[in-house]
């Protein structure tokens, strides 16, 4: 199902048009669900809740085999080794299992991952769809990702080599913040379109349009 609908794409696509009207540079954005289904993370989570759970039993299992007594055994019951045993390996099955289906939840799951971990993830992942749909794709290597990631709430700029070498990562910040102000807001095709302007105006500064340039990607939104 398309995140944006077509008069939503439209607003993109003509911000794109307008934008490289000035500028020899290949403007492309892209908006994805999100960058990762962090699965390892997730799993890292279940295991580290299974092994807290078993070492709480472990280390004070009197209270919780009190309370199974009373509920599930009768009288005088006395636990052996064994029992005991097979009662933590239990716990730490119950334990991993509703955690794991608790993680499987997209709200709890992308909660309960680290900030850090999704910016480096949705970076990669940029990357990697840049080398793959924009990089080295135009004869003066002027291509641009904007890319922006729904889920982890976090957008990234990529830029081919040369753009790159002349444009320090921090002057993306103002495209960035203009971007990321409407999309706050609900506003996300209109915060894509600031963002593609202000991504147009600094390329324009340095990669300004020649006569002959061609248009040599689309003029379009990507829904990954």
């Amino acid at each position: 199902m398309a995140m944006l609908d077509e008069r939503q794409h439209t607003i993109v696509s003509d911000a794109v048009k307008q934008a490289e009207l000035t500028t020899s540079g290949e403007i492309v954005p892209v908006i994805t669900a999100a960058s990762d289904g962090y699965s390892d993370i997730a799993l890292t989570w279940a295991a580290a809740i299974t092994f807290t759970v078993m070492s709480a039993f472990a280390a004070f299992p009197q209270p919780f085999l009190d309370f199974w007594d009373s509920h599930f055994a009768g009288w005088g019951h006395d636990w052996s080794t064994g029992e005991t045993a097979s009662m933590t390996i239990a716990l730490g099955l119950v334990a991993f299992t509703a955690s794991w289906l608790l993680l499987l939840v997209p709200a709890i799951r992308f909660a309960a991952i680290p900030g850090p971990a999704k910016s480096q993830r949705v970076r990669d992942h940029a990357v990697r769809h840049f080398k793959v749909g924009a990089e080295r794709r135009t004869h003066g290597r002027t291509g641009v990702l904007l890319y922006l990631s729904m889920r982890e709430h976090r957008a990234e700029i990529v830029a081919d080599e040369p753009i790159a070498q002349i444009v320090p990562p921090e002057v993306w910040g103002e495209a960035m913040a203009d971007m990321l102000l409407e999309i706050r807001e609900g506003r996300t095709a209109e915060g894509i379109a600031a963002g593609v302007r202000d991504v147009g105006q600094i390329l324009s500064q340095h990669f300004p349009r020649a006569e002959d340039d061609e248009n040599e990607l689309p003029d379009r939104l990507i829904e990954l």
